[in-house]
């Protein structure tokens, strides 16, 4: 029986090695998938294992510690947990609704911001400061601060609240804005505050694009629906916080199909010259000036309710010459000086109730009548855009506006026919190199955000 099975073993391994000497790529794959896969192997490896039945059986025994529940608990309360929180200020804040809103119930925290000096002088009641605080677990105030940026001189202040272990502690400091750019696009429908409020840029932005192309689009009657614009601007920061737009740098904005592109640009520091004199202007990318002698309208955004016409006078009641331009208005909105110049009168006149005369080069005078509130004295140098009184109902008026008049050498101008005059001034060929080399990056620069598409007016 032995013998039998030895030769039939024999003749097995025989045919084996024949066939794997036939066929060794083929055999071999064979055996590469049944191991990777192991379901083969694992069934005859199965079957040649003893009985789990027949297995012996051990008990192991050992002893756990169970951990100081107790102790665990007291690490959890030694642990602070600190929730931050930051919002806007606005007009209508007290020292609790403030709280309240940053969610934050703290009673003595509440009790210092009343009382507060500081808080009462640059917190309480001043509306769009950036307010970041740290509150612990039970919603008690732990820090607080306030930033804003009050002037042009580069520079932020904060004001920092923290709780100590006598109380709380207030301080202001005086800190570097840091700048950043930023970009945006959009397109008209309204208004142009309406797009650029949709494409979350500041208002300053769009006062600034106004100023810009004044002497190319007139935005009181111009804009039309589809109009586009794209934008490149610094952001000035305090701690990482924005807290004002500064400067356009590059804009373009395509009106009625025409593109208009502007580039602010510096010439570089002379060694001795005194960084007063170190001023720079918009151009476009050929290279010529964007600055006019005048703005095309003492507000930055109006519509014109009587021009330089004849007109029927609504409290006269007679038919008689317009001889400037009325612009509506709310009562307080910004009038700006369109040119340099110095004001040569500004009190009450007449109809024209407080009016402020501005005198320019080559004769000219710019008249601003029915002001609510008057900002220069007589005598005083303006600049150009120069904000110099508020727009009111003074004198001979019916409603809140702004009448504004041209006058060369004492003759009556139109306004508008006076504001497209212009001379560009090119840059200095000394200068183009460097302004070539700024105009390509802001070429790139506005293209980047023109693709951003971050706004569409519908």
């Amino acid at each position: 029986m032995k013998s039998a099975l030895i030769r039939i073993a024999e003749e097995l391994l025989s045919r084996t090695s024949a066939v794997l000497a036939r066929h060794p790529k083929r055999i071999s794959a064979t055996l590469a998938t049944l191991l990777l896969t192991g379901t083969g192997l694992t069934f005859a490896v199965a079957n040649l294992a003893p009985d789990a039945s027949e297995l012996p059986v051990r008990s192991v025994s050992e002893s756990l510690s169970t951990p100081d529940l107790g102790l665990q608990a007291e690490s959890l309360e030694a642990l602070s947990l600190k929730l931050y929180r930051s919002d806007l200020t606005r007009a209508t804040d007290t020292a609790e609704t403030l709280l309240k809103r940053m969610g934050v119930f703290d009673p003595q925290a509440a009790a210092f911001l009343r009382k507060d000096a500081l808080v009462q002088k640059n917190l309480l009641g001043r509306a769009g400061r950036s307010v970041n605080l740290e509150a612990a677990g039970n919603n008690s105030l732990l820090k607080l601060q306030a930033r804003w940026s009050p002037d042009e001189d580069g520079n932020f202040q904060r004001l920092s609240i923290v709780r100590t272990a006598q109380g709380f502690v207030s301080t202001v400091e005086t800190l570097p804005l840091t700048a950043t750019t930023r970009m945006g696009s959009g397109s008209i429908s309204t208004s142009l505050f309406a797009a650029t409020d949709a494409a979350r840029l500041p208002d300053s932005v769009a006062n600034q694009l106004a100023d810009i192309f004044s002497g190319d689009i007139d935005f009181h009657r111009s804009l039309r629906k589809g109009d586009r614009f794209s934008v490149v601007y610094e952001s000035l920061e305090g701690d990482g916080e924005p807290l004002r737009a500064g400067r356009v740098l590059s804009a373009e904005f395509v009106n009625g199909g025409k593109t208009h592109q502007a580039m602010w640009f510096q010439e570089p520091l002379l060694a001795g010259a005194s960084r007063a004199a170190h001023k720079g202007s918009y151009y476009t990318f050929a290279g010529e000036s964007l600055k006019r002698s005048f703005l095309a309208a003492p507000l930055a955004f109006s519509r014109i309710t009587s021009g330089f016409k004849m007109r029927f006078h609504p409290i006269l009641q007679v038919w008689t010459a317009h001889l400037g331009v009325d612009y509506a208005a709310p009562i307080g909105t910004a009038v700006r000086s369109v040119g340099d110049g110095v004001v040569e009168f500004a009190g009450v006149q007449n109809g024209y109730g407080n009016v402020i005369k501005v005198k320019h080069q080559g004769q000219i005078s710019t008249v601003y009548a029915h002001l609510s509130h008057i900002n220069v004295r007589v005598g005083q140098a303006v600049p150009q855009g120069e904000v110099i009184g508020q727009v009111g109902m003074t004198g001979w008026a019916t409603g809140p506006h702004l009448h504004f008049e041209y006058r060369v050498n004492g003759v009556y101008q139109d306004p508008q026919a006076i504001a497209q005059r212009h001379d560009t001034v090119p840059v200095t060929a000394a200068l183009k190199p460097q302004f070539d080399k700024a105009a390509a990056q802001a070429r790139v620069a506005l293209l980047a955000a023109g693709q951003t598409k971050l706004s569409s007016i519908e």
